[in-house]
């Protein structure tokens, strides 16, 4: 299993060799570092943590001070499940170079733009009411949310309320080029400029 962190840089136009345009987002990864190691006798499972990003020391908590060591002042710190982490060490630094190759297929994690409180023909795509039968200042409402029977609204039932700020995953996009620490992948990925990824091939 491969995997990396990385921040989303924004996107661009990727020019193929067969001459056609593809949507490509570059992305700023690697290289992470190996600071904590989950086994399922200590810890009931088993992962490999990885730590991503420079930060002032005085904001890393004393605790994280005294696991990173002499490893670096991260700023995120991440966890991936493996079968088998006795094939990382700690310290270990996985550069992104080698990591992937162009072709290859990865799944991309991240947390999508907050959008704030949004109404129901936005959130979940709602038509509105019809401007017929004298409705004139119903546009964009939800419209009828009761049961006749039950006399009740049920749960779950699509509202208005807060969107975005959710964490999504985008299966099978492609690696179109891997050039020094730069990552560039097909398609859209979530989040905004900055934010941070999980880059796994499986």
């Amino acid at each position: 299993m491969k995997f990396t962190l990385g921040e989303k840089q924004g996107m661009t136009q990727f020019f193929a060799e067969d001459g056609r345009v593809h949507p490509a987002t570059m992305i700023a990864s690697g290289p992470v570092t190996v600071v904590g190691l989950m086994t399922e006798d200590k810890q009931g499972y088993n992962a490999v943590q990885v730590g991503f990003g420079s930060q002032k020391e005085n904001r890393i908590k004393k605790a994280q001070r005294g696991q990173f060591g002499q490893y670096g002042n991260f700023r995120y710190v991440t966890e991936f499940r493996i079968a088998d982490p006795s094939q990382f060490e700690l310290g270990q630094v996985i550069d992104l170079a080698g990591l992937f190759e162009a072709g290859e297929k990865v799944q991309v994690s991240g947390v999508s733009k907050g959008k704030g409180f949004q109404g129901v023909v936005k959130r979940h795509g709602f038509a509105g009411g019809r401007r017929t039968h004298g409705q004139k200042h119903s546009e964009r409402e939800p419209g009828s949310i009761g049961s006749t029977g039950p006399q009740r609204v049920f749960k779950g039932t699509k509202m208005a309320g807060r969107m975005g700020s959710d964490r999504v995953t985008v299966k099978g996009l492609k690696v179109l080029m891997v050039e020094g620490n730069t990552l560039l992948v097909k398609g859209a990925v979530p989040g905004r400029r900055g934010t941070l990824l999980e880059i796994v091939a499986k």
